[in-house]
């Protein structure tokens, strides 16, 4: 059976006596007999990385809490036999609507199909695939995505519908972003070795086996059978990628409604990159890749070729298997934080080229690292970016306790100092919370409250702070600012 939620939602399981009908209950919540419920009493919250939880499990006596944080993925529940599925979805209403997708086959460990209602007006899935383009776009963005997504290759497969599948989209188009970093760069050369038939003329190495069958034997004597080695662009490296882009293209042409909106944009991608690979073989054998040293110069083949390798092994190395209906995928979870964190990185990135240098991102001390540091004279302001939906109508208090001890951080002084000779230890240093504002793709952008940001220049920015409604009146110079998320 498997268990729909969204983010940051709840779904509660609770424990029947023995005799009694599902009809004695009136709640919309699972209920289990005593010895299904026993299953869930070893659950434990699944750890994502040292300090957050992909979901966590809340239990007492007769009843057991399973709660998403704002991670999206797929995974099992512990031995329960039971799976979880995360979408990217976060609800800008009061609707529970998400807490009792159920799949009606108790036995069964598949994902239930996205069920479609009315009620959840107010639930929109963020489009994060939109999101994932515009980071891997940018080197200095892509460089941090590593981290985003974690996969249990060990762990058994989860069956699911293709329409479904989160997982296979966001690492292709890693891939082909980085792919795209590649082929405007330039492919890699470098020596490799091929066999051919020569005639009148030996080089490299003579194949006795291979020459006798193929000339001897058919009496071709002024042929000879030869392995040498050649410097271009047909060599191992280049082989893998081309074979990872025929698996992406063929997966991206059978499912072009799991890429939504962004489909123009991946299907440029492909225009883009095929053209370079036209003359390059496909034929490889991935065992050889274990082999292939780091070029310093080429920077980009190190995580394409790592992402590559996800992809084939995620369709078993079978390109048949980019066109079945079901399929089966690894547990997985996408940090969507950090992908929003990213995202506003980019956005400040693409907004101040002039400047990218007064903009430190994961700006770490003594055990700290602050999200973003503006060091720009007459511009500084420690910002951190918080994924939750709260801060459109209220804030947090441990998150500003968090943003102002950064501020109060003696490297985040003396960095701001070597920028700006002028800058006076006692003064407050402006802190800023960056958080997401959902809307829909048909809403008048002219009734969006005036905190939200779309001009992120660092000038603009700065120039938000005097808005009553962007300032945290509780707290000295401390500030709010909404950023649109594009959503489906």
């Amino acid at each position: 059976m498997g268990i729909l939620i969204s983010e940051h939602k709840s779904f509660l399981i609770k424990r029947i006596n023995a005799g009694e009908s599902f009809t004695d209950i009136k709640d919309k919540l699972l209920h289990l007999q005593d010895d299904s419920f026993q299953l869930f009493t070893t659950l434990q919250s699944k750890k994502f990385n040292h300090q957050s939880f992909s979901f966590s499990v809340l239990k007492e006596k007769n009843q057991c809490e399973i709660k998403a944080d704002y991670y999206v993925g797929v995974d099992w529940l512990g031995n329960t036999g039971r799976t979880i599925y995360v979408e990217p979805k976060l609800n800008s209403g009061l609707s529970e609507y998400f807490n009792n997708c159920l799949n009606s086959d108790e036995d069964s460990a598949e994902i239930p199909e996205r069920f479609e209602t009315k009620e959840a007006v107010n639930t929109y899935e963020v489009n994060y695939l939109s999101i994932l383009l515009e980071v891997m776009a940018l080197p200095q963005t892509a460089n941090y995505s590593k981290d985003v997504i974690q996969i249990d290759w060990n762990a058994k497969y989860i069956e699911i519908d293709q329409k479904n599948d989160r997982l296979t989209p966001f690492l292709i188009i890693q891939f082909l972003q980085h792919l795209k970093t590649i082929v405007r760069k330039g492919l890699k050369k470098a020596y490799y070795k091929t066999q051919e038939n020569l005639n009148s003329k030996i080089k490299g190495k003579v194949l006795i086996g291979q020459h006798i069958k193929k000339n001897v034997f058919k009496n071709r004597l002024t042929s000879t059978f030869c392995e040498f080695q050649v410097f271009g662009e047909d060599h191992l490296e280049n082989r893998f990628l081309k074979k990872v882009l025929e698996f992406a293209t063929s997966y991206i042409e059978n499912n072009p409604l799991l890429f939504s909106s962004n489909i123009k944009s991946i299907k440029h991608i492909l225009s883009y990159c095929r053209p370079a690979f036209e003359h390059i073989s496909a034929d490889v054998d991935e065992h050889q890749l274990k082999h292939i040293k780091k070029n310093p110069f080429f920077n980009e083949y190190g995580e394409a070729l790592r992402i590559g390798q996800f992809i084939l092994k995620r369709f078993s190395y079978t390109i048949t298997k980019t066109t079945q209906k079901k399929i089966e995928t690894p547990p997985f979870w996408i940090d969507m934080p950090r992908l929003f964190e990213l995202y506003f990185y980019y956005q400040l990135l693409k907004a101040n080229p002039e400047d990218a240098h007064h903009i430190h991102y994961q700006f770490s001390t003594y055990g700290n690292s602050l999200d973003i540091l503006i060091s720009k004279p007459g511009y500084e302001m420690v910002i951190d970016t918080k994924y939750k939906l709260k801060y459109t109508k209220s804030h947090i208090h441990q998150d500003i306790r968090q943003v102002s001890g950064y501020s109060r951080l003696k490297k985040v002084i003396n960095e701001i100092k070597s920028k700006n000779k002028d800058w006076k230890e006692d003064k407050i240093l402006d802190c800023l919370i960056i958080y997401p504002h959902l809307h829909q793709p048909d809403e008048d952008h002219s009734n969006h409250p005036s905190s939200l940001l779309d001009n992120f220049s660092i000038e603009n920015i700065k120039n938000q702070f005097d808005n009553i409604e962007n300032q945290i009146t509780a707290y000295q110079q401390v500030f709010k600012l909404g950023i649109n998320l594009p959503i489906l």
